[in-house]
């Protein structure tokens, strides 16, 4: 599952070519992707509708159209946004000039993503009034789109916990989520979205190394020091993967098609077997909190 630094790299390449386009039609291909509403339903809500903005919360995306209407997406394990342009155009930003002639593609990075579209698992399409067009898919249909006011926004995003890279994440902060929940261990915490918003296996296990210590260490044990550098090492690892347009793993790809960038800056994930960047000894692999946990038992206490 895409987690933040994948989300926000995806939210910010949408940005650049969503914005003031207007719905004209969609083909709602797999009915429960739109749920509770009918095909026909959904599509009298957002015909005409014009895009403001496009945000993330969380490992969800959030499409706004003017007025209190939005489309919540979340892509789950396999889902896919993939925006096809009608043909090459120039966008002014700042002072810049960009020219958007290629798919913008964001979430599971199977072949079909980089084929002509629609593919055998596009569930839903969105055909703009200047015939670019927006495609959902999703091989194993767990992922969905929702209408929503500003209400059923609240309403989705009520128990999701602080963003990691917001001013309110502190150590006093982080703190009181440990004391709250003492007898948990560390990646029980961060992998639980109702206490920090978007960090999932991948970044759970590298913000621990970085911080030294074994994912499975009980949080009760953490001194306010240990904290702090934890609270620090959880904001590193996620800027570094969204500055480098996040990690290839294999269920996702960034906006260009192409893997992201993160993959070399991996100290634990995804290398068991291989030796530790610091101290040459190999990379374990254990199931932790529900979740393949990899660390280095020499490193990290």
């Amino acid at each position: 599952m895409p987690e933040l630094p994948e989300v926000e790299t995806l939210k910010r390449e949408l940005n650049k070519v969503l914005i003031g386009l207007e719905i004209k039609d969609t083909q709602v291909l797999w009915a429960k992707t739109v749920g509770p509403f009918s095909p026909n339903e959904f599509l009298k809500q957002i015909k005409g509708k014009k895009i403001k903005e496009v945000r993330r919360r969380a490992k969800m995306l959030f499409i706004d159209f003017e007025g209190d209407l939005a489309l919540a997406v979340h892509l789950k394990m396999t889902g896919q946004l993939i925006f096809v342009p009608a043909c090459p155009r120039t966008v002014l930003r700042g002072s810049s000039r960009t020219v958007l002639g290629q798919a913008v593609l964001g979430g599971h990075p199977d072949d079909q993503m980089l084929e002509k579209q629609p593919s055998k698992y596009t569930r839903l399409i969105f055909e703009f009034t200047d015939k670019s067009k927006l495609y959902f898919n999703d091989l194993r249909k767990f992922g969905w789109v929702r209408l929503a006011d500003d209400k059923q926004i609240g309403k989705l995003v009520e128990n999701i916990g602080p963003e990691p890279l917001s001013p309110i994440f502190t150590p006093s902060l982080l703190a009181e989520i440990f004391k709250k929940y003492k007898n948990r261990t560390i990646k029980q915490i961060l992998l639980d979205q109702t206490l920090i918003a978007g960090i999932g296996n991948i970044y759970a296990d590298e913000a621990c190394f970085l911080s030294k210590f074994l994912p499975t260490r009980k949080v009760s044990t953490l001194k306010p020091a240990e904290i702090k550098n934890l609270r620090d090492n959880i904001i590193k690892v996620l800027k570094l993967s969204i500055q480098k347009k996040g990690t290839s793993s294999r269920n996702y790809r960034r906006s260009d098609g192409t893997r992201g960038g993160f993959v070399p800056h991996l100290n634990v994930y995804g290398r068991e077997g291989e030796p530790c960047k610091v101290c040459g000894r190999p990379i374990q692999k254990i199931r932790h909190a529900g979740r393949g946990t990899h660390f280095c038992a020499s490193c990290q206490k």
